[in-house]
């Protein structure tokens, strides 16, 4: 299991800086990395867009999707981690939306959470059933199961601590 410190450790190593875009944690992910010592060295930023709306203006979402698909799904999370990525500068863009409860139906239960995950490689979506365990734990599941992503999707892409352009190029030391 990876933790926040570890999971910005490596990418600062590999020269990785991260985005988040979030729905149901509503910013508890980005909380939790940028709580890490040095945090602002990986971490480029974060996106709340808890709204339909807000998904499609700051992280490019169709709003088709949004109609056929609905808000929870693989689809939506997919076009919110590629959001992420293209309108930040980081290498490495997660993205997290969900039923945290109390609610949810019989075809989107509450406790589900998709996930994406995008890098210049490409992206990778999946769903958790995390189960009715309430909107608490739901979120902070949530949270853990985004940093694993994270760190498995950093274990498989390239060096850049070389290059010029990664998290330490425009590092400000407000942590």
């Amino acid at each position: 299991m990876s933790d926040p410190q570890s999971l910005l450790d490596l990418a600062l190593r590999k020269g990785v800086s991260v985005a988040t875009a979030e729905s149901c944690t509503g910013g508890l992910l980005s909380a939790r990395l940028t709580a890490a010592p040095g945090s602002s060295a990986a971490f480029e930023r974060g996106f709340v867009t808890y709204s339909n709306d807000a998904k499609i203006e700051l992280l490019g979402v169709e709003p088709r999707t949004l109609e056929t698909e609905g808000a929870v799904s693989e689809a939506v999370a997919r076009q919110m981690a590629i959001g992420a990525l293209t309108r930040s500068n980081a290498r490495l863009a997660v993205s997290v939306t969900g039923i945290a409860g109390p609610g949810g139906s019989e075809h989107k239960p509450e406790g589900r959470v998709c996930f994406g995950v995008a890098t210049e490689a490409g992206t990778r979506t999946e769903t958790v059933e995390f189960g009715p365990r309430g909107r608490d734990k739901v979120r902070e599941a949530s949270v853990a199961h985004a940093v694993e992503m994270m760190t498995a999707a950093l274990k498989e892409m390239p060096d850049h601590s070389g290059e010029g352009s990664g998290p330490e190029a425009d590092h400000d030391s407000a942590d």
